[in-house]
């Protein structure tokens, strides 16, 4: 009997093992050693044409993991890309299928959508200057996506900072994790639709900002017309996000929300005044994202074309 047990308590043992450590930065090395330098030469080629792509890219990672984890569901046609959340604002899918299709190439059904993606995040983020990190990778790509998902689990940019603290404690990051990943909108741009209200109505915001942003962004038109997140460094990927924070320069509800007299206001501060502290906190909580409920194993498939699954 004690030998039984003890087989079994292996056998449990190897399962749990083998279910946690399934993601390896050397996935590829051998089935697929072209997949990095073909993912990086596209992004870098992409982010130089329009700077604005790499934010896209990386927005496209974190919308993906947000809803059933890290499996590229957000690239199925329909579906998530249709939820509120995504429609008429998640860009840069022409770029991720290009890869793909460069990839398969070289390497036929072998590297995942998902971990495209997730490496393209991280790449856009290299091309605007920004930090680098090691990216563990052997995702599979799920065979269904989630639009009630996506408009549950992504957090609204009308959020409040607890609102932001439990979307993301709800998918295991921490609330440094969330005050560094919102650091992403340090590059990319807003439509008018997403900051009319805190630019009209919000007292804790710069005037002068908000009458900038006014300009283009009108009371009742306009929805669609852009700003940059970030308007002291727009296409840099760097630490002035909590600058402008500090100076009541958040363009969205859901960005002053970090600086308003809350608990992660020493978070900004630190960040804002160290940009080696913020890139770390950055690389870790991007690992940490990407680590969100990879399909792994002989769970999902290699799709064949992200937009679609496999017939």
């Amino acid at each position: 009997m004690a030998k039984a047990t003890c087989i079994s308590l292996l056998v449990v043992v190897a399962l749990a093992t083998a279910a946690s450590a399934q993601l390896s930065a050397t996935f590829y090395d051998t089935s697929c050693p072209r997949a990095m330098s073909i993912i990086k030469s596209a992004v870098t080629a992409a982010v130089n044409s329009e700077p604005r792509m790499g934010a896209s890219l990386l927005r496209l990672h974190f919308h993906d993991c947000f809803v059933q984890g890290c499996d590229a569901s957000v690239l199925l046609s329909g579906n998530e890309q249709d939820a509120p959340p995504n429609k008429d604002s998640l860009r840069g899918y022409g770029v991720i299928d290009s890869i793909k299709a460069q990839i398969e190439a070289v390497c036929n059904q072998t590297v995942s959508c998902a971990d495209i993606l997730t490496v393209a995040a991280r790449d856009s983020v290299v091309a605007l200057g920004g930090p680098t990190w090691t990216v563990p990778l052997g995702r599979r790509d799920s065979t269904g996506a989630s639009a009630a998902l996506a408009i549950s689990d992504l957090p609204p940019f009308t959020a409040s900072l607890q609102e932001l603290v439990d979307a993301f404690a709800k998918k295991g990051l921490s609330v440094t994790d969330m005050v560094a990943l919102s650091g992403a909108h340090t590059i990319g741009q807003a439509q008018c639709s997403t900051f009319r209200g805190r630019i009209y109505n919000e007292t804790n915001i710069d005037s002068a900002f908000a009458t900038q942003r006014q300009a283009n962004c009108p009371r009742t038109s306009g929805d669609m017309n852009l700003a940059p997140l970030d308007t002291t460094t727009a296409n840099a990927f760097d630490n002035a996000y909590y600058t402008n924070l500090l100076s009541n320069k958040g363009l969205l509800h859901s960005d002053q929300v970090l600086f308003n007299n809350g608990s992660t206001d020493n978070t900004v501060r630190n960040f804002a005044s160290n940009a080696a502290e913020f890139s770390s906190a950055f690389a870790t909580a991007m690992v940490n994202m990407g680590n969100i409920a990879p399909k792994t194993g002989t769970n999902g498939q290699i799709r064949l074309s992200c937009s679609k699954v496999n017939s």
